[in-house]
């Protein structure tokens, strides 16, 4: 399958972003298409900004994380979660981070749910890959992270159809799912840069004291040993992701 999907020789396309505050960056994810060759068509439903029809000028769409909850009435979350349908039904590259991953989950029919005891996961917890992860776009991706970033308060039961990719033994063990052919859903954080870790874990010292969060100083020592495992892995990642939608359109 891999020298099938690298014979798509059709011109590269944007691949849509998705962001929920106005100064939030795509960090490595967009620093990573961009290398490949991509684009970025950068969108802010929150304030304002439309939603594509289709997705037929796009080569997959990502929708990142936010303070936000998908469970939240807003109109924006609405057209958000509805418009990953579109994704899915014309079997476009989908990657939901975090908040877009719990999006999906709700599309899919299943609770998206906080912590009855309030934990949270903040910082670098584990992840464990399942052997799924071998076989994911018909395999030959690298190494997946076995610690990650995370920054959320809420989980996402894994929805019917859905494959389970990675967990762990937090209160939100289901770390990643696939939906189809190219739709994967991420509850931890490749796109985070040192920078983000700083500013986040700066801007947020009460989040730090919650059960579950790890220190300001061990997030920023943490992003230094484990970032670059991540990167690795996103590099590859997001590679067979685009690669394996193009062959699909074929």
């Amino acid at each position: 399958m891999r020298n099938d999907l690298m014979q798509n020789d059709a011109p590269l396309r944007p691949i849509l972003v998705i962001l929920h505050q106005q100064h939030s960056t795509p960090g490595h994810i967009g620093q990573t298409l961009t290398r490949h060759g991509h684009a970025l068509d950068i969108r802010h439903p929150r304030f304002g900004d439309s939603l594509p029809l289709t997705l037929a000028d796009h080569d997959g769409v990502v929708i990142f994380g936010g303070p936000m909850s998908a469970n939240d009435p807003d109109d924006y979350i609405k057209r958000e979660t509805n418009f990953i349908g579109v994704a899915l039904k014309e079997e476009k590259p989908f990657l939901g981070v975090c908040l877009g991953a719990q999006m999906m989950a709700r599309l899919l029919g299943v609770k998206v749910f906080a912590d009855p005891a309030e934990r949270v996961e903040i910082g670098y917890h584990d992840v464990r890959p399942l052997p799924e992860t071998e076989t994911l776009f018909g395999g030959g991706l690298p190494p997946w992270p076995r610690r990650a970033y995370q920054w959320h308060r809420e989980g996402f039961e894994l929805p019917t159809g859905a494959t389970l990719l990675a967990e762990n033994d937090s209160p939100f063990p289901n770390q990643a799912y696939s939906y189809g052919p190219t739709a994967v859903g991420i509850q931890f954080h490749p796109e985070i840069t040192y920078a983000m870790v700083s500013r986040w874990s700066g801007y947020n010292p009460a989040r730090l004291t919650v059960p579950g969060a790890q220190d300001r100083a061990g997030q920023l020592a943490d992003h230094v040993q484990e970032g670059p495992a991540v990167r690795y892995w996103l590099d590859g990642f997001l590679r067979r992701w685009v690669e394996a939608g193009r062959v699909m359109v074929r």
